[in-house]
């Protein structure tokens, strides 16, 4: 059996995004939300979510390319002489791993962050970070201790395997999928050791910013069995901040395409959020058992 969970990156970033997963989740295959707590647009990607209450809403850290929710003193190590975070994300990592700290700012941020998630009344399906960040040793252990505290279960291990890309475009490289396995072999350790839910696979990586229609049904009609994320960054438009080069409303239509809702409906395929798929994991794992 394939269970999917269709999810939408940097919600709350503008209100382009924040149209773009209501239209995809209202009429198309979306199930779910990474939300930015301190973005521009967050109030009012939360009141959307509160509207819809079958979209599962998570929490997407930023901690690299954005505004901490602290005030910036108090993240001194982690920010730039503007008061946002720094975008030198090798320094920065190298300054988390070697700096006392830097780390203690980095934990009371992280916990601000899902502080703040919770004040806003919606139930945490996930955890992931901006950049996947939380392929850091340090923020990944610290993403799973602090969310613990607020109830996380499940979180996203970048891990996207190539030989299913490369059955729908061949010449995919290989490359940068190897130089992250690492890393992501020891996130989905540590999420495991917290209890903390990942999926088999996550796929959008490679393809990040540019997952048109045709991907994405393929992708989903290729789809091995097991647990799997599709995450997208769909917006109206362009918005500030946006990404060079991303393909915004593409992936809005992707979402919302005939061709992919057509390939969601297949028997062996279920949709949901991580928190939908929770109980299917624990059944695995007694089954495994027995």
């Amino acid at each position: 059996m394939k269970r999917l969970i269709v999810t939408a990156d940097d919600f709350g970033a503008a209100v382009e995004v924040n149209e773009a997963v209501e239209a995809a989740h209202r009429g198309g295959v979306l199930t779910a939300a990474s939300l930015m707590v301190g973005a521009p647009a967050a109030k009012d990607a939360v009141a959307r979510a509160l509207a819809l209450p079958t979209l599962r809403v998570g929490l997407h850290l930023v901690l690299v390319e954005g505004r901490p929710v602290l005030p910036p003193a108090a993240v001194s190590r982690l920010v730039d002489a503007g008061g946002l975070f720094r975008c030198d994300m090798a320094a920065l990592g190298a300054a988390i791993a070697f700096s006392a700290r830097a780390r203690r700012q980095l934990a009371a941020e992280i916990g601000a962050q899902f502080e703040a998630f919770c004040a806003t009344g919606l139930a945490l399906d996930h955890c992931n970070a901006h950049k996947h960040f939380h392929l850091h040793p340090v923020v990944g252990a610290l993403l799973a201790e602090i969310g613990g505290r607020f109830g996380l279960r499940a979180a996203r291990v970048p891990h996207e395997p190539a030989d299913v890309l490369r059955q729908i475009e061949p010449q995919t490289r290989l490359l940068a999928g190897a130089a992250l396995a690492p890393f992501s072999f020891q996130l989905r350790r540590t999420l495991r050791a917290n209890g903390v839910l990942a999926p088999d696979r996550s796929f959008g990586i490679r393809w990040s910013g540019h997952m048109t229609k045709m991907r994405l049904s393929a992708l989903i009609g290729r789809l091995p069995d097991g647990l799997s994320e599709i995450y997208l960054h769909p917006a109206t438009g362009r918005y500030a901040g946006s990404a060079p080069g991303y393909r915004y409303r593409d992936e809005l239509d992707a979402l919302m395409a005939p061709e992919v809702a057509a390939v969601c409906r297949d028997a062996s395929l279920e949709l949901g959020g991580f928190t939908d798929f929770l109980t299917f994991r624990a059944e695995i794992r007694h089954e495994a058992m027995s």
